[in-house]
């Protein structure tokens, strides 16, 4: 056998060597590609590749199973044995897993199991970077300068266990983040943007639609804080639905200690939570949004199982009409909580039958704020998911339907699940880079928001 052996080849050495009573392995092969820039000139790219391995071990024991996991990177033929083995010594040195549960069986392999992984490269770019460049010949004309990066990252999972599962998924992830800013870097304006492939995005679009953002933030007011009608765009109702969705484990609710606990006992499974028809789901099949459609667990916790992997993933309502519908189990926790099993996904999609974009939605605005984006996030109380965090990157006033200006920069506080409850339109659901947890999350649609009274509680200074 090779030094550096083909991932499946990787696998099933792996688990030849087990002598565990089950054992679970997880090969990610993992490459990227990056460009970044700053002041309208490229200044880095590059090129990555990398292996880890997870080796899972159950061992079966009269008190119950226990299980072992050992993660490396950069691993070869010659490194499995002593990993196997460490796993298994984890497994015996550990107490029964509370969440065993038998390995999963009887799915079909996965087609290409034995081929070689797919890889990104450079010529990812090969469309984006000569409109890139382009931009920034429009920047530089235009009096701004442009700054950001865009990374692309292809991973095939390798996922072979002892009750014969072989299964493989190829996911690409690309993000780009954009932003303008004036000579004297008084003025900022961001934009970002998820894609698969970079195909989709459009440099001369983005740097329009920033240069059309600092013309607003020429006029400058100050406001000072309070609760103001407030329209979020669809990346910072992503930052906030995808803290929700961390936070949605049926297991804590049922114990009473998150915003899903019901007072007195139980969940508030069935609840109205908006009154508007909003349906957040999952569905590992949603096109330009695809992910795993099967369960990678490389850890277990409140929310993941590593005796679950493997199992098949459907699409899943977690909201629909407005009203709670499920939250999220494992095998394990769906057992203690007697819910169905809803194993977490790789996206999140809000749907409010809205039609109109955030543009109309400003157009039909009084007075209110419109917002860039959120960043900063940290949870106040877990019983009522209060986050705090801060605006960036522009916050403007619009008056009459039209944007007037750039007002201050914030420090919110506000709960998702609340803003869920007064939130009085939602806009067009479209694919969107969540900009606080980019480098964890970036499949998600989502609409714009209109809050009648957001809570903006104390006035920042940053930019």
């Amino acid at each position: 056998m090779s030094r550096v052996s083909k991932p499946y080849e990787i696998v099933e050495r792996a688990l030849e060597l087990s002598r565990a009573d089950g054992c679970v392995v997880i090969a990610d092969e993992e490459s990227s590609a990056n460009l970044r820039w700053a002041g309208n000139a490229l200044t880095t790219n590059g090129v990555t590749r990398g292996r880890t391995l997870t080796v899972i071990a159950t061992v079966d024991g009269a008190r119950g199973t226990a299980s072992g996991v050992v993660s490396r990177s950069a691993v070869t033929v010659d490194d499995l044995e002593p990993l196997v083995r460490a796993a298994e010594e984890a497994a015996r040195s550990a107490g029964p897993a509370e969440d065993a549960r038998p390995l999963v069986e009887g799915v079909p392999a996965s087609p290409g199991f034995t081929d070689a992984p797919d890889e990104t490269s450079s010529a990812v770019f090969g469309d984006f970077a000569p409109a890139l460049g382009e931009a920034f010949a429009r920047a530089r004309s235009g009096g701004r300068e442009l700054y950001g990066f865009a990374h692309h990252e292809l991973t095939s999972t390798y996922l072979g266990t002892s009750t014969g599962l072989r299964l493989r998924h190829d996911q690409p992830n690309g993000t780009l983040e954009l932003n303008a800013k004036s000579p004297d870097l008084s003025r900022s304006a961001w934009a970002g943007r998820a894609t698969r492939d970079f195909k989709d995005v459009d440099p001369a679009a983005l740097d329009a639609d920033l240069a059309v953002r600092l013309g607003w933030a020429e006029r400058r007011i100050e406001l000072p804080a309070g609760r103001y009608e407030t329209l979020l765009p669809p990346t910072a109702v992503a930052d906030l639905l995808i803290y929700q969705q961390w936070n949605a484990a049926a297991r804590d609710a049922v114990e009473g200690r998150t915003v899903f606990s019901r007072p007195g006992g139980g969940t508030r499974l069935g609840e109205t939570l908006s009154p508007l028809p909003l349906t957040l789901r999952s569905d590992p099949d949603e096109p330009g949004l695809e992910s795993a459609p099967f369960v990678i667990a490389h850890s277990s916790g409140d929310d993941s199982s590593v005796f679950d992997n493997g199992l098949p993933l459907t699409p899943v309502d977690w909201i629909r009409d407005g009203k709670l519908e499920r939250l999220v189990t494992t095998r394990h926790s769906a057992g203690l909580t007697r819910l169905p099993v809803a194993p977490g996904a790789g996206n999140l999609i809000l749907d409010g039958g809205g039609e109109r974009s955030l543009e109309e939605m400003v157009a039909s605005t009084g007075r209110g704020l419109l917002l860039t984006c959120l960043w900063y996030i940290r949870e106040v109380d877990p019983a009522t998911l209060l986050l705090t965090g801060l605006t960036r990157d522009g916050v403007y006033l619009v008056e009459d339907g039209e944007v007037v200006g750039e007002v201050n920069n914030f420090r919110f506080n506000e709960s998702p699940v609340d803003l869920l409850s007064r939130a009085s339109e939602a806009g067009r659901t479209e694919k969107t880079l969540p900009r606080e947890w980019s480098d964890w999350f970036t499949r998600a649609a989502m609409p714009a928001l209109r809050v009648p009274d957001f809570h903006m509680s104390s006035v920042s200074k940053g930019v």
